[in-house]
């Protein structure tokens, strides 16, 4: 029981951090140093990339009708749409895709550790402050469907700095958003939908690697974590990706900004120094 109280509270996490700009990885890391799951390296390595599977049903099920082709009274226009969201979705998700592919193995050794991502949260806070006290961008964009395939693109390029651990996938993706032009609640929307490609992909590559690796057999306990985690992480979104929609409608994300640099501070300060 204690392990299952271990999987909610590691999903309670993942279902709140995966959505807001502040590093679910940083979270993660974190709470492993704190709350340790009775599991293998190997497994958890694994589990915490699958357990984004929770957080992204959460999102399909949320944007169900936007997303989905057909049916909800949609005409031929609305579906043509819909599959021209698909494309802009899929064109940002290249970038990312191809360098996480070909890298993955490096990143993972180089790169995931405490230091690293302390440095990136600070940084990308400081970031984000700048480019909201300065009001950088034009936010011209205030349609999602008006979003080109230009800065689809170019909001995919950002999403490579989510590849460095502690820089966040929606933070980066925001902070490209609004310098190419998007609304804060346009580029938030747009972050949500990126996430159903690239989190599958990258908890699909994961899974490859564990089986290969260890094989395809389980203990009940590491399926009962896995299960309770994802399904904990998303009914959590579900409340977390409508709180985060309506707040970025009347508020900027500088207090993000500060609540990375005090992590991230902090996680260093434990890590080099207390630790």
């Amino acid at each position: 029981m204690i392990e299952i109280f271990k999987a909610i509270l590691f999903g309670i996490v993942e279902g709140i951090t995966e959505w807001l700009p502040v590093s679910s990885t940083g979270h993660m890391i974190l709470l492993n140093e704190f709350v340790k799951l009775n599991v293998t390296d190997e497994f958890y390595e694994m589990f915490e990339v699958v357990i984004q599977l929770g957080a992204i049903l959460a999102v399909v099920l949320t944007y169900f009708k936007v997303l989905f082709p057909w049916g909800f009274g949609k005409t031929k226009k609305d579906t043509k749409d819909t599959f021209n969201l698909w494309g802009k979705i899929l064109v940002a998700c290249l970038p990312a895709a191809v360098i996480g592919i070909l890298f993955d193995d490096i990143l993972d050794k180089y790169l995931y550790n405490a230091v690293v991502v302390s440095i990136a949260l600070i940084v990308y806070g400081v970031i984000f402050i700048i480019l909201e006290n300065k009001n950088i961008g034009t936010r011209e964009v205030k349609r999602i469907e008006d979003i080109s395939y230009k800065q689809a693109f170019q909001i995919g390029a950002f999403q490579l700095l989510a590849l460095i651990p502690g820089t966040s996938r929606s933070g980066s993706t925001i902070i490209g958003g609004l310098l190419v032009g998007l609304e804060r609640s346009v580029v938030v929307q747009f972050t949500f939908f990126l996430a159903i490609p690239v989190m599958a992909g990258a908890s699909l590559l994961k899974l490859l690697k564990y089986f290969v690796k260890v094989g395809f057999a389980f203990s009940g306990l590491e399926i009962a974590i896995l299960g309770v985690s994802c399904l904990v992480a998303f009914f959590v979104s579900l409340l977390v990706i409508r709180l985060m929609m309506k707040y970025i409608k009347e508020h900027d994300i500088k207090p993000f900004g500060y609540y990375r640099i005090a992590l991230g501070i902090l996680v260093l300060l434990y890590f080099l120094i207390i630790k």
